[in-house]
């Protein structure tokens, strides 16, 4: 398995703030974004790598955890999640593996949105998930308490059912609004050593909610027996968007205003994921206001929608020339407005 250099992917570096982290993102989102992009193969790979990388980087305990991680990894020794470096003598093990159901075979997927590097280590079933946030005791070498199906006995013979899966799939507000059919694919090793692949299709519903598990029926660790396969369950998680932030079931939009924009009232253009709508701005709105529009934010099961919130915020020219330079010297000795009054 190979390493990600999450700190590489975003171009910034280890001392990065989270506000960097975060500029940086919408930086190379709003450029690689597929709706934008004009080769839709390479930034589509792009952008789900810029997103991984958020995800982890914009999370101070995660973070923390991949910065613990990347040690470990140069030394090839294994940081155990909070504690002290393990021994080099499981690091291998440790470093190759990925969702492993009981019967010992690792599980990796394709079309999740997620590589196995972040599966492994920053997944629902992923190390340090398994092993929560760290602490004295925490330790990614021991064997998992979930417990074995039971073998059963019966007309049929010996039964075992195969235990389930976990994964996780990144899905995009796109996806949220008009839902999708998604292709998926899963290799895995089997009893013997060989690795099988086999590719499904996973339906993702419209209005689906961050933190909701899809299961797909039969595709978990394979039963013993006469046993039935145990079933895959994916976590939904949200790909960020350049543009757009999730409110539960609200959508949220910067709304970015010139000065006299926000002086004198105007009439601005607001992309939404499924469509322009024109927004009033009032005369004279002072920043940190908070605009609605009822009905544009996400959909919800009985078919009503959330609503669109665009909190103001007031932009200035970086650079200005000199005849607007000259209009604004003369605002300033025309106008009695001050600010710290």
């Amino acid at each position: 398995m190979d390493f990600k250099d999450y700190y590489a992917i975003l171009g910034v570096p280890r001392t990065a703030s989270k506000d960097d982290i975060r500029k940086a993102f919408r930086k190379l989102a709003r450029k690689f974004h597929p709706d934008v992009a004009t080769d839709k193969i390479n930034a589509d790979r792009k952008f789900k790598e810029i997103n991984e990388a958020h995800e982890v980087l914009s999370d101070a305990e995660k973070r923390r955890q991949y910065d613990e991680l990347q040690a470990g990894w140069k030394t090839r020794t294994a940081p155990r999640p909070g504690a002290a470096q393990a021994g080099s003598a499981n690091w291998q093990n440790w470093a190759d593996a990925s969702q492993t159901g009981e019967g010992g075979r690792n599980y990796r997927f394709d079309g999740t949105g997620f590589s196995d590097f972040f599966e492994e280590f920053f997944g629902s079933g992923g190390v340090f998930s398994r092993f929560g946030k760290g602490g004295a005791t925490a330790d990614p070498f021991a064997k998992s308490t979930q417990t074995a199906p039971k073998a059963k006995s019966g007309p049929k013979g010996f039964a075992v059912r195969g235990a389930d899966v976990n994964g996780d799939i990144a899905v995009t507000l796109e996806e949220v609004f008009n839902g999708s059919l998604r292709e998926v694919s899963m290799r895995r090793n089997t009893r013997s050593g060989a690795e099988e692949k086999e590719s499904f299709k996973v339906r993702i519903p419209p209005g689906v909610r961050e933190g909701q598990r899809l299961r797909v029926p039969g595709k978990g660790d394979p039963g013993m027996g006469s046993g039935g396969a145990g079933d895959l369950f994916l976590n939904i998680r949200y790909a960020l968007h350049p543009q757009f932030r999730v409110d539960g079931d609200d959508l949220v939009y910067d709304l970015e205003l010139a000065p006299w924009e926000a002086v004198l009232g105007s009439v601005i253009k607001v992309p939404t994921p499924d469509g322009g709508v024109s927004v009033r701005v009032p005369e004279g709105a002072q920043a940190g206001t908070q605009l609605r529009v009822r009905g544009r934010g996400l959909p919800l099961p009985d078919g009503r929608r959330g609503d669109l919130l665009l909190p103001v915020l007031i932009d200035v020219p970086d650079h200005i020339g000199e005849r607007e330079r000259q209009l604004w010297q003369e605002l300033a000795k025309e106008s009695d407005f001050n600010p710290r009054a």
